[in-house]
């Protein structure tokens, strides 16, 4: 048995957010981070790991650079990884996106009592769409927003979050999992782990690697083959200072009522 992960690094979005003229987030500029909702997938998949001794795998699409948050994965336990990365690739939607990771995974190999698992979805993008998507390239059983799972055989009962309560759903490996930061709380890396992760395999899947995979078109990936286009996008301005005002003072809440009246608010 093994376990597919796929992960993403994002753009830190607490700090500057800056974009490309062509709409593209100008990646080069900006902290990244490992997307959040992914490091809960990672840390059901190692928990699985830890109960049953299977292989964990981690693929991400990106950069070269992106190497080094698998790295980091890998130090927190997973066994090896796999990066993705081309210039045909480069601006892909979420629908290419997919396209390019399914045929990864396909390269990779799913056999029946695996699992792919991926975040609920990404803090640059928001979509909740590529994984989904994947689930349907690779024709595989999907249950998304999974808040907590088990695993009985090629069986696993997942209870699903919903807006008004939870979901009960068994389902059959293999199959395709997204995890919410409720399903767990991520371990840290390790220092031996630290150590560990540079021995650890890594892969790069090129285009050249992946182009004779039948989900791969070159009219179909990338910027100018992906069928969402953004209209406009810019990077908002600063807001200005707040106005503080500390006490509880009668003449304080008047000076505040008469603020607010002066902005029309109340």
């Amino acid at each position: 048995m093994k376990i597919i992960v796929c992960v993403k690094q994002v753009p830190d979005t607490s700090g500057k957010v800056a974009v490309n003229p062509d709409g593209t987030l100008d990646r080069a500029s900006m902290q990244t981070i490992i997307n959040p909702d992914d490091l809960n997938a990672v840390e059901a998949a190692l928990q699985l790991k830890d109960e049953t001794g299977c292989e964990v795998k981690i693929v991400t699409m990106g950069p070269p650079p992106a190497e080094g948050m698998l790295r980091e994965i890998l130090a927190m336990g997973a066994d090896s990884a796999v990066l993705v990365s081309a210039r045909e690739f480069g601006g892909s939607d979420t629908y290419a996106t997919s396209q390019i990771i399914a045929a990864a995974v396909n390269r990779i190999g799913v056999e029946k009592d695996d699992i792919v698992m991926c975040g609920r979805q990404a803090i640059d993008g928001d979509t909740a769409q590529v994984g989904p998507q994947i689930a349907e390239k690779l024709h595989l059983p999907q249950v998304t927003y999974v808040a907590e799972l088990h695993k009985t055989g090629n069986d696993i009962t997942v209870k699903r979050m919903l807006e008004d309560g939870y979901m009960t759903i068994k389902v059959k490996t293999p199959c395709l999992l997204t995890c919410i930061k409720e399903l767990n709380a991520p371990r840290y890396m390790s220092v031996g782990g630290v150590f560990e992760a540079y021995s650890k395999p890594m892969d790069v899947f090129d285009y050249n690697a992946l182009k004779d995979d039948p989900l791969i078109d070159a009219t179909t990936i990338g910027l100018k083959g992906s069928p969402t286009n953004i209209l406009t996008s810019f990077t908002p301005p600063a807001k200005g200072a707040g106005v503080m005002m500390d006490g509880a003072e009668k003449a304080d809440c008047d000076k505040l009522a008469g603020m607010l009246a002066a902005k029309h608010i109340i």
